[in-house]
């Protein structure tokens, strides 16, 4: 992939379908997508679910945005399969009470990092001024300004101080529309004057808040934009956002496939148009998105080289987010203490598809624990075999090549013990982890990884190590 279409990843948030991340989503991070969303249809299984998703993107890209619409209430993905734990915004702001919104906003973003997640696409920062509005509502902190404003403003910075980055919308507001965007192009008729004293007030007060980024509306404005709606408009993303309220963080759009279904087929041409209106990311929406990232990817790159996109329009926008990805990144302390519990000796990293033996024992009165490091190394392409040892297994090895000898507290079962102890003398040279007890690595043991415990993140730190000059690690 060229660095232009690099650059355009950078600025693309896909959706995926199904219970785990494909392929080509893999590939697009490699390839610099900035990240992706998390849609009710990957959500089969509840909090696990996201956590499995999380999991699996993070280890092809720690920074990777992950983006999930978390309000409490109505709209969650936290809690999508049996009901939100948490009040939505119209009950916080009857309730009226700044450090309560905070408390929730706090104990939310604990959860949106106990599952990975580092983006929360909320919250609602509409003024609910029309009350046949078919889409905010019940997400509103109410009808008066004032209100959304301050709550919206506790609701930013507790999210934020506890590690989770925000994007508020729907700038420039959709708490007046009647009509629904996804079938039809909302219109809010309203003088200037009303517009800064009503909608805009609850986004000047995020903007203070230091909020990080703030999803734009397909909502036409015609005092301030006749032509275009406010994902499309020059006047409300540029001149208003950047040059008059001096916002420097990421405009996220709406998802423009609404927009090109809207009397406009060529979602590659909007894309180009939102970039060129002021846009830094696309929301590309909850379906398949690899052809969407394609159509996208070339559409915005013919435009660059048309000179209808500038180069310097798309490297800034990328730069946004790259700012964002920067402030979002997730400090995985589990990861960090696992790789400081490490204890190695001799020569692990593998440069050569290894033979993976595990030895494993059945589970004790504190139960049995779940690993597996073979298939880690597998699906990584470092392993081109690997055998799960029973006890009554012989265990014969290659006599070249790279050997993983993977056992649990072999010290104090007695068939492990003899099997670890007839491998090694068959391949004194293979490489013992032990994800139990340090006792099983004895001095006979020429190269060694001791993680002192078999969780999750203890194999991903000894995987790191064992396939730390590997080309696909």
């Amino acid at each position: 992939m060229n660095e232009l279409d690099r650059l355009v990843n950078a600025c693309l948030l896909a959706g995926y379908t199904g219970a785990a991340p494909p392929a080509w989503v893999h590939s697009a991070l490699d390839d610099g997508l900035a990240g992706v969303t998390l849609f009710p249809a990957n959500l089969d299984g509840g909090r696990q679910a996201i956590v499995r998703h999380t999991r699996a993107l993070r280890r092809t890209a720690p920074d990777a945005l992950i983006a999930l619409d978390e309000e409490g209430g109505d709209v969650t993905r936290l809690d999508y399969e049996t009901g939100s734990a948490y009040p939505g915004n119209l009950a916080l702001g009857e309730i009226d009470d700044l450090t309560l919104t905070a408390e929730v906003a706090a104990a939310i973003a604990a959860d949106l990092k106990a599952c990975g997640v580092n983006l929360n696409l909320a919250p609602s920062i509409d003024v609910n001024s029309d009350p046949d509005n078919p889409i905010i509502g019940v997400r509103s902190f109410g009808a008066r300004p004032d209100l959304v404003a301050s709550h919206g403003a506790a609701f930013i910075e507790s999210m934020q101080d506890g590690g989770v980055s925000v994007c508020a919308k729907h700038f420039p507001g959709h708490g007046a529309t009647v009509t629904d965007p996804h079938h039809a192009l909302p219109i809010v008729d309203i003088p200037d004057a009303t517009f800064r004293e009503r909608e805009l007030a609850p986004f000047v007060s995020a903007i203070k808040a230091g909020v990080h980024a703030m999803m734009t509306a397909h909502v036409l404005y015609p005092a301030l934009d006749p032509d275009n709606p406010a994902t499309l408009s020059r006047r409300l993303l540029h001149d208003l956002v950047r040059d008059e309220l001096g916002y420097e963080g990421v405009l996220l759009s709406s998802a423009i496939a609404i927009e090109a279904g809207q009397g406009n087929q060529d979602i590659g041409a909007v894309a180009v148009r939102a970039l060129r209106a002021g846009s830094d990311l696309l929301l590309l929406g909850p379906t398949e998105g690899e052809e969407l990232c394609a159509v996208i990817r070339a559409s915005v790159s013919e435009a660059v080289r048309a000179g209808t996109l500038s180069l310097e329009t798309l490297e800034t926008a990328a730069t946004r987010v790259s700012t964002l990805r920067a402030l979002a990144a997730p400090r995985d302390l589990g990861l960090e203490a696992a790789r400081r519990a490490l204890r190695v000796h001799g020569p692990v990293a593998l440069t050569a598809p290894a033979f993976v033996v595990e030895l494993r024992a059945g589970g004790n009165a504190l139960g049995e624990a779940h690993w597996s490091l073979a298939d880690r190394l597998t699906e990584l392409g470092a392993a081109h075999s690997a055998v799960l040892a029973a006890e009554d297994d012989p265990v014969v090895l290659p006599s070249t090549g790279p050997v993983v000898l993977v056992v649990r507290d072999a010290y104090r079962t007695p068939w492990q013990a003899a099997r670890l102890a007839e491998a090694l003398t068959a391949r004194p040279d293979a490489i013992v982890v032990a994800v139990g007890m340090p006792d099983d690595v004895t001095p006979r043991v020429e190269a060694s990884i001791r993680t002192y415990g078999a969780g999750a993140v203890n194999i991903e730190a000894a995987v790191e190590r064992l396939t730390a000059q590997w080309p696909s690690a």
